[in-house]
Parts: structure tokens; sequence; C-alpha cells
């Protein structure tokens, strides 16, 4: 299994980071793939392929601790490449919600 869990939307309360300009505060840091709970059930196969997937946005993937659970909410791409390489873990920046 590649996620802990394949979600539909985002099950936390909402944050105010919008653009990966919000999200440059957050430091980065590694994730377990296995841990994550995918809050999109879909993916571009084409966003997927695309060497230049993260020119005009964020190198890291966007997750939300909530509850003690962390929830992708950007980069299902970027994990789904990292588990095809056979890469276990993931740079994300992890906000964390109270």
């Amino acid at each position: 299994m590649i996620f802990k869990k394949v979600g539909e939307g985002r099950p936390y309360p909402e944050h105010g980071k919008q653009s990966p300009r919000d999200w440059a505060d957050v430091p980065p840091r590694m994730v377990r793939l296995d841990e994550l709970v995918t809050t999109k059930r879909t993916l571009d196969l084409g966003h997927l392929l695309a060497e230049d997937s993260t020119f005009y946005g964020d190198l890291f993937a966007h997750v939300v601790e909530w509850e003690g659970t962390l929830y992708l909410e950007d980069g299902l791409h970027r994990a789904l490449r990292a588990a095809l390489q056979q890469r276990p873990t993931l740079h994300a920046r992890v906000l964390v919600l109270d």
C-alpha cells in the first residue's frame, strides 16, 4: 500500500494558506508515504509525467497535520512519483493545526 488511506476532501478546518507564497514560512521535512491520507481521489496523468510540474509552484508537497493524521493537501503527483521510484519518503511542508 502506498498511502495510509485514499480520502476525498479536506476533513480539517480551513487554514488560510492558499498560494505557495503562503506556505513558504512552513519548513519542509521528510514524511513517510504510508503515513499520508490523500485529499484527492484522482490525478491528472499529464501532471504526474510533466518534467516541469514544479516549475511554477512549490518544490515541496503540502501536508496538513490535524488530530494526529497527516493529510496530503497538495503534491499527490510528487508522492506518487516518489512511490514509483520506490522511495518511501517525501519532502513536504507540514502545517500543524490545533
